[in-house]
């Protein structure tokens, strides 16, 4: 057996990859079919003796390095089918297994949403559309009619990494906006050839119409977002957050649009998550709340697990180089 699919919730794997992307597996990898959990592997660490190779997907078992040597001592690589891999790589890689991860597929909707929502967020859309009668429809449309749309209209991205990039790319090459982006890792000559301004937080959040989140998420960056920048947010500004709840100060964002109910917040991720009882985010009028769709969905999931699989025939082949292997060095900065 020179294979597995490993993870602690087993319909993780039949959801995300298709029968036929497992049977490739089977057939190429030499996977067994059947799922494994962490506890599988500790009950009988001899049973994997000659795993090379680890397919998984969300439900990732974390383990340790003594783990690892005593059940999987030949493991020379684990492909995940799905996004950050800050919860359990550590340990593979300091054992010399490399990792990789299917996050650019798992940016392509998020990137989508996240566009999409931006381009609804400058025409008012999310207090506009909170019509129930022919006085609320007076006030929605008195609302929108200050709002700049999509033409000459500055936008602010939080985080330069593989989803902040992909948004950059097609507000830039798609649509008629300025774009402000802050990331201190972004290096200046990208930023020139995208044709955006690097800029500090405090200026997106004074001068931009919409900002969207999308930084990594790491000990640095969590509550990095609070009433200092929320209290500059214009009058009828949206923040949007598709990336880590952990990131915003609840309380400051909601103090923010208390003061200045024009202000509206797009939150597809809080933390805790879900919010609590009784947060405000559920009652106030100026809050949009979504149940962490933005990632990948549906059909979407395939995506991630078709990258694994053409990740591994790579690595059979003998490929070196491969821009879903994730090193030590890039988590220190990367979701």
């Amino acid at each position: 057996m020179h294979a597995i699919f490993l993870n602690d919730a087993p319909s993780n794997i039949a959801r995300v990859y298709t029968s036929r992307q497992a049977q490739d597996l089977v057939f190429e990898a030499g996977a067994f079919p059947q799922v494994f959990s962490k506890n599988d592997l500790l009950r009988d660490p001899a049973y994997f003796a000659d795993v090379k190779f680890v397919f998984s997907t969300w439900g990732m078992p974390a383990l340790t390095e003594e783990e690892i040597a005593t059940a999987l001592p030949k493991l020379q690589a684990v492909f995940y089918a799905a996004g950050s891999v800050q919860h359990f790589a550590r340990p593979f890689l300091a054992r010399k297994a490399r990792v990789f991860s299917a996050w650019s597929a798992n940016a392509v909707p998020v990137a989508e949403y996240a566009v999409s929502q931006i381009l609804l967020a400058n025409k008012g859309f999310f207090q506009g559309c909170a019509i129930r009668d022919r006085r609320t429809r007076a006030n929605a449309a008195a609302y929108c009619s200050a709002f700049p749309g999509n033409y000459d209209c500055t936008v602010g991205i939080l985080g330069a990494g593989q989803i902040g990039r992909r948004v950059v790319k097609a507000l830039r090459e798609s649509h008629d906006l300025a774009v402000k982006v802050f990331d201190p890792f972004y290096p200046n000559a990208e930023a020139e050839r995208a044709g955006v301004a690097k800029c500090s937080l405090a200026e997106i959040f004074e001068t931009c119409q919409t900002i969207s989140n999308h930084l990594a998420n790491n000990p640095q960056t969590q509550g990095m977002l609070g009433y200092p920048l929320f209290s500059k947010m214009a009058a009828n500004a949206t923040f949007i957050n598709t990336g880590r709840g952990a990131q915003v100060v609840e309380e400051d964002l909601v103090r923010a649009l208390r003061e200045e109910p024009g202000r509206t917040a797009v939150l597809d991720v809080t933390m805790p998550e879900p919010p609590e009882d009784g947060s405000p985010l559920y009652s106030m009028p100026n809050v949009i709340l979504t149940p962490h769709i933005a990632g990948s969905s549906g059909n979407e999931v395939h995506r991630m697990a078709q990258l694994m699989v053409d990740e591994f025939r790579r690595l059979a082949r003998g490929g070196k180089d491969s821009p879903c292997e994730v090193t030590l060095a890039m988590l220190e900065t990367m979701a």
